[in-house]
């Protein structure tokens, strides 16, 4: 072969090779969880929502929340709170206005120590955590 062919297809090599690399490297990057795992702690976070059990309202929207946000973190969502990591979920929700409602509820929730929370709030609340939880593709 030629020199200057065997350089020109050097030079193609070498440049499809960086644009791979770039492509790589700005590409939409997915976090893998372990989905079992996830699964099965939401599963028992509702099975503890008792309707007779008032307690376990609050119980129940608080370990959901913070299921949500460990898997923020697992993303590596930026933010030291969860409403931090909420404001950089651009994209991350369907419906990020009722992922925000949730987490507000657990808000008061743990800084409002005469705050009532129905039933039927609780179980909205967990269906708002299992959709993000979905979307996030943890489960």
């Amino acid at each position: 072969m030629d020199g200057g062919v065997v350089t020109f297809i050097i030079a193609i090599l070498i440049v499809a090779v960086l644009v791979f690399v770039a492509i790589l490297l700005t590409g939409k990057r997915t976090h893998h969880f372990n989905i079992e795992a996830y699964q099965t702690r939401f599963l028992a976070i509702e099975n503890k929502l008792n309707k007779e059990n008032p307690a376990t309202f609050v119980t129940t929207i608080l370990e959901a929340d913070k299921l949500l946000d460990k898997a923020m973190v697992e993303m590596g969502l930026s933010g030291k709170t969860m409403g931090e990591r909420l404001k950089h979920a651009n994209g991350k929700f369907e419906d990020i206005n009722a992922v925000w409602r949730a987490h507000k509820l657990r808000n008061a929730i743990a800084h409002e120590s005469d705050l009532e929370i129905g039933y039927k709030q609780a179980l909205n609340a967990l269906a708002i955590y299992k959709k993000a939880l979905k979307d996030l593709g943890a489960i």
